[in-house]
C-alpha cells in the first residue's frame, strides 16, 4: 500500500510552526510524539458535546461517553490481539510497571529473584527496587554487549530456580535495539518465571501480537503512540490479571462493599479504581484507529530509511560516536559529539530548529554500561521526511563546529 509522509503530516498541526525562524525539525518522538488532528478533534468532540463520568450513570451523556471510552478499550485490544478484558487502562506505562510490581510484592519472599536488564528505562528498575528494599527480592541484570545486544548467553545462565519475574524492553529507548521478545519469553517461562515486557517504543514502531508474543505482561503509554499523556496500557493475560491482588482502593474496582467487609470488581475493572483517564483513553483510542489506516510494515521501512540516510549523511565524521549499533534497530540514534556535552549539542541544534533529547534518557546504568553521563539522541517519527534528515545532518555539522 505504500505510504505517503507528506499526507500523514499534514494531519499534525503543529508541524506547521517555526522555532528560531526554521521549520520545525521534530526528531523527540521517543520521549513524546506529536498528536494528530484526529486525537485533537475527539477529545475535543468528548469535552464539548457529551462528556460524563462513566459506567455509574444511567443519562444519556454517561451512556455516550461510557460508550467511547470502551470502544477505546476495544481498539487497544485489537491492536495488540488482547481479549477486551485483559486490556487496564492506567496512566501511563509507569503506572503499570508498579501495578504489576506491587501486585506480585504481595507473593514474593526474601531471595527470590527478578532478573531485568542493563538496557532498562528507569521505569522498569525503580519498581523493583521498591521490592528489593522492601521485601529482600534479589535484583538481576542480563549485560549488554558493546554493540547494543542482550548477551544471552548470559540471560540463560541468570534465570535460575528462584527467578520469580523477567522484566525487559522490547526495544530500547536509547538504543534503538529490538530485542528477541518471544525467544526471551519462551526462554523465562521453561524457567518458571513470569515476563513482562516494556513495549512503549516497539508498540510504536512494529506490529506487536501479545498472543504470539506470549509474555504474560505487556505494558506501552499512549504519549509515545501519537496520543495524549496521562493515558496507559498494562496487557495482562486473564489468568495472569485474575491473579494479581488491586492496586488501589476506591470507586469502581470493587462487586461490594459493606462496614464489615469487601469484595472486588473482576479485572479489568478491579485496577481502575476511582475516575479514569476517560479524555485520555478516548484520545488514545483515536490514535490507534488513525494509525490503523496506514500500513505499518510501510511507515517502519519509512523510518529506517530516514535513519540509514542520516547515518549515511555522517559518515566519515570522525567526531561523532555513535552508542547502539545492534543490527535491525529502530530508528534511533543516540550520540556524541567530541568535546561538547549533550545538553550543549542540543540546545545550538534547536537554534536551527531540530528538536532532539539531551541527558541520561532515564536509562543511567546503559549510560554507565557505555561509560558515558549522556547522550544526545535523535528519533524519527512517521511524520519525519528525508529533507529532515538532511536538515538534521547540516545543523548538526555546523554545530560540531563550535566545538572544533
Amino acid at each position: 500500500m505504500g505510504f505517503d509522509v507528506a499526507a500523514a503530516r499534514e494531519a499534525f498541526p503543529i508541524l506547521q510552526r517555526q522555532v528560531n525562524g526554521k521549520p520545525l525539525i521534530y526528531l523527540d518522538s521517543a520521549a513524546s510524539a506529536q498528536k494528530p488532528r484526529a486525537v485533537i478533534d475527539a477529545m475535543r468532540s468528548a469535552m464539548e458535546s457529551s462528556y460524563a463520568n462513566v459506567h455509574r450513570g444511567l443519562h444519556t451523556l454517561a451512556n455516550e461517553t461510557t460508550d467511547a471510552y470502551e470502544a477505546a478499550r476495544r481498539s487497544v485490544a485489537s491492536f495488540i490481539g488482547a481479549a477486551e478484558g485483559e486490556i487496564v487502562f492506567t496512566k501511563g506505562a509507569t503506572e503499570g510497571i508498579n501495578l504489576v510490581a506491587a501486585g506480585l510484592g504481595a507473593r514474593l519472599q526474601p531471595g527470590d529473584e527478578i532478573l531485568l536488564t542493563e538496557m532498562e528505562h528507569h521505569a522498569n528498575i525503580v519498581p523493583w527496587h521498591f521490592l528489593r528494599e522492601r521485601l529482600g527480592v534479589v535484583l538481576r541484570f542480563v549485560p549488554v554487549t558493546d554493540q547494543g545486544e542482550l548477551d544471552l548467553a548470559a540471560y540463560q545462565d541468570l534465570l535460575g530456580p528462584r527467578t520469580r519475574l523477567v522484566a525487559f524492553t522490547h526495544m530500547s529507548n536509547v538504543l534503538g535495539t529490538v530485542n528477541p521478545a518471544q525467544r526471551l519469553t519462551e526462554m523465562a517461562h521453561a524457567a518458571g518465571a513470569l515476563v513482562l515486557v516494556d513495549g512503549c517504543q516497539a508498540v510504536v514502531h512494529q506490529p506487536v501480537d501479545v498472543r504470539e508474543l506470549g509474555a504474560d505482561f505487556y505494558v506501552f503509554s499512549g504519549h509515545k503512540l501519537y496520543g495524549p499523556t496521562g493515558i496507559g496500557v498494562l496487557y495482562g493475560r486473564a489468568a495472569a490479571l485474575a491473579d494479581l491482588p488491586p492496586y488501589q482502593g476506591g470507586g469502581e474496582m470493587i462487586a461490594q462493599v459493606s462496614l464489615e467487609a469487601i469484595t472486588y470488581a473482576d479485572p479489568p475493572h478491579r485496577f481502575e479504581a476511582g475516575t479514569p483517564p476517560i479524555l485520555e483513553a478516548i484520545g488514545l483510542g483515536a490514535a490507534i484507529e488513525w494509525l490503523k489506516g496506514f500500513d505499518r510494515q510501510a511507515i517502519a521501512e519509512h523510518e529506517q530509511r530516514l535513519y540509514a540516510r542520516t547515518l549515511e549523511g555522517l559518515a566519515g565524521a570522525n567526531w561523532l560516536k555513535v552508542i547502539g549499533e545492534a543490527p535491525g534497530k529502530g530508528a534511533i540514534l543516540s550520540f556524541l559529539v567530541d568535546g561538547a556535552h549533550a545538553h550543549d549539542v542540543a540546545q545550538i541544534l534547536d537554534r536551527y530548529g531540530v528538536a532532539v533529547r539531551a541527558g541520561a534518557h532515564c536509562a543511567e546504568p546503559l549510560m554507565k554500561r557505555f561509560g558515558v553521563t549522556s547522550s544526545a539522541r535523535a528519533s524519527f517519527g512517521l511524520y519525519n521526511t528525508e529533507a529532515e534528515a538532511d536538515a538534521f545532518v547540516e545543523a548538526l555539522t555546523k554545530t560540531q563546529a563550535f566545538f572544533a
